[in-house]
């Protein structure tokens, strides 16, 4: 699997295991072309409260398996490295602070 640019520039990896994992489960079967576009093109990134080199990648899709939902794209990012490590649908982005778009 190629590695992917997202909104910042960085290289982010999507490994096969990790892409097969995400979709597997029966929401997302059919969202890996939005994956990828959720880190290219997000509408918002927010900071994980959790883990300060963690990032989410948020893209609203209305039409999924599970009707409207937010697609959070989960990065971890280290000075030599970036890599995907989940993806979800949810209803609303969690709280964090905002990275993007830009202020």
């Amino acid at each position: 699997m190629p590695d992917i640019t997202d909104c910042f520039g960085r290289r982010v990896r999507l490994t096969v295991e990790r892409r097969a994992h995400i979709l597997e489960h029966p929401e997302m079967s059919e969202m890996a072309g939005e994956i990828e576009q959720t880190l290219r093109e997000p509408e918002q990134v927010r900071q994980s409260r959790s883990d300060s080199d963690v990032k989410l990648f948020y893209r609203y899709y209305l039409k999924t398996l599970a009707g409207g939902k937010w697609l959070c794209v989960v990065v971890k990012y280290s000075a030599e490295d970036a890599f995907v490590i989940t993806a979800y649908l949810t209803d609303k982005p969690k709280a964090g602070e905002t990275l993007w778009p830009r202020r």
